[in-house]
């Protein structure tokens, strides 16, 4: 049998002859732009400041761009949920629309918090706790519709849970189904057309390696890792990010009283 026999045969047995081919590649249309003829706000160049240090970590502009995620992750217990909850409280008491959805915490959980740092405590928070016969999905589409400066999520990997639960399915769709809600967000497609930014707690592997889809990485603006240096202290660092930002070590501490107090940047040439 020469090579051409097998695919004479296959045509002639009427599998390689599916006349909805062509009709199917005529019908499809696709859109090619040129990034002049893209119109966007002016909005979207403002960057979102709480007028502290960390802020020229999100982008070269001193600030979280709106229309972008960032993903922080590291060890439980390393201070991912307080540096974050900090962000949100100081952009919450600069007049910005903030919502803090908790996948993990009660409200138990968060008095300890509110205790420690009282500016918590004007915090909008979503439990999803309180929805547990509802669906998840249908939860935080309808929260975030409202229209969000910024968003926070702990833990992603919770919600996620919590929709692959109800809807059934696999871990990664499921955690698909959020990032395509958070792309939608990102492109204001919410009640007050805000380009919504996103931030996100993702956990690590006993590892230490990111425990997530490679979607979570494609469409993350940056991703940021908050550790131990195995001395006491502890340090944020950005991996990548696509609006430049300081790429240094940072390093903060909790005992300050109502917030995060952030120290100093590690020297350049510091190893890990």
């Amino acid at each position: 049998m020469g090579f051409e026999d097998p695919v004479r045969i296959f045509m002639e047995s009427g599998c390689g002859q599916n006349k909805n081919i062509k009709t199917q590649l005529k019908m499809l249309k696709v859109n090619i732009t040129r990034m002049n003829d893209l119109k966007f706000k002016k909005d979207l160049f403002n960057p979102l400041k709480t007028g502290r240090k960390i802020d020229e970590f999100f982008s070269c502009e001193h600030g979280i761009m709106p229309g972008t995620n960032t993903v922080i992750t590291g060890d439980p217990g390393v201070g991912k949920t307080t540096v974050l909850l900090d962000i949100l409280a100081d952009l919450n008491n600069k007049g910005k629309r903030v919502l803090f959805v908790s996948g993990e915490m009660n409200q138990i959980d968060m008095v300890g918090y509110v205790k420690r740092f009282p500016k918590f405590g004007d915090l909008p928070i979503l439990f999803m706790g309180d929805y547990a016969d509802e669906d998840p999905l249908e939860v935080l589409e309808t929260a975030m519709g409202e229209g969000y400066d910024v968003v926070m999520i702990d833990s992603l990997a919770e919600v996620a849970v919590s929709i692959q639960d109800y809807h059934g399915g696999t871990y990664k769709g499921a955690t698909s189904k959020i990032l395509t809600m958070l792309e939608e967000q990102n492109m204001g497609e919410n009640k007050r057309a805000i380009n919504t930014s996103s931030l996100l707690i993702q956990q690590v592997t006993k590892s230490g390696a990111f425990a997530g889809s490679n979607r979570i990485k494609h469409m993350t603006t940056a991703m940021g890792h908050i550790k131990f240096d195995g001395e006491g202290g502890r340090y944020i660092a950005f991996s990548k990010n696509r609006r430049g930002g300081n790429m240094n070590k940072f390093y903060f501490n909790l005992s300050v009283k109502n917030q995060v107090n952030y120290l100093y940047e590690a020297p350049v040439n510091q190893e890990a």
